[in-house]
């Protein structure tokens, strides 16, 4: 188990140095038609609840996509983390500019004094962030295990959808028996379904 866990903080160290070459330009770039892919994806299309996050250091930005969401008549659906028990509470996020606080890990989150929770079963399609991704949906996120304790409570309906650069696509990513695989990745240049 520590060996995989060694493995998973290697591959989280050379996507943060490989993305680290990719130019502002080049990364905006990405970012875009990967945007795209998304916004033209028939189950996004389909979803009235959009399950959304707030990214990271090395994860696909996703502040044009929850601005966009919006354009799209979606109901926005961020989590608000609970690090003592490494859980996430959903809440709906009318406005970004006014709903937003910076949570317990550094990053905006829903203002509870402001946002109603939303139930888990009204999900329509959960936008999963990663670090790194397989072409069999397994991912590795930050290591705390946030997502993968998410994943399993969604409906079997609701489209889990991953969304990596193509620098972050790797042949297999290692998995621990916790760890918990996406349907579907969007890359800038392909969707893919889970083989």
């Amino acid at each position: 188990m520590d060996e995989i866990r060694e493995k998973k903080q290697e591959i989280r160290e050379d996507i943060e140095k490989s993305i680290g070459t990719i130019s502002d330009q080049e990364l905006a770039e990405h970012n875009k038609d990967l945007e795209q892919r998304l916004f033209e994806f028939a189950n996004f299309l389909e979803s009235k609840i959009a399950l959304l996050y707030v990214g990271l250091k090395n994860e696909v930005p996703s502040r044009n996509i929850i601005k966009k969401c919006y354009d799209y008549s979606k109901i926005v659906v961020l989590p608000a983390f609970n690090v003592e028990k490494v859980s996430m509470v959903l809440m709906k996020v009318d406005d970004m500019d006014k709903d937003l606080i910076t949570g317990p890990r550094g990053i905006l989150e829903p203002n509870p004094a402001r946002c109603k929770k939303v139930p888990i079963d009204c999900i329509d399609i959960a936008i999963i962030p990663g670090i790194a991704m397989d072409e069999k949906g397994g991912r590795i996120g930050t290591g705390d295990g946030y997502y993968d304790r998410l994943i399993p409570k969604l409906p079997i309906t609701t489209r889990k959808v991953g969304l990596a650069f193509e620098n972050q696509i790797l042949p297999q990513v290692p998995m621990e028996s916790h760890d918990k695989h996406v349907d579907i990745i969007i890359t800038e240049s392909r969707i893919i379904y889970k083989i």
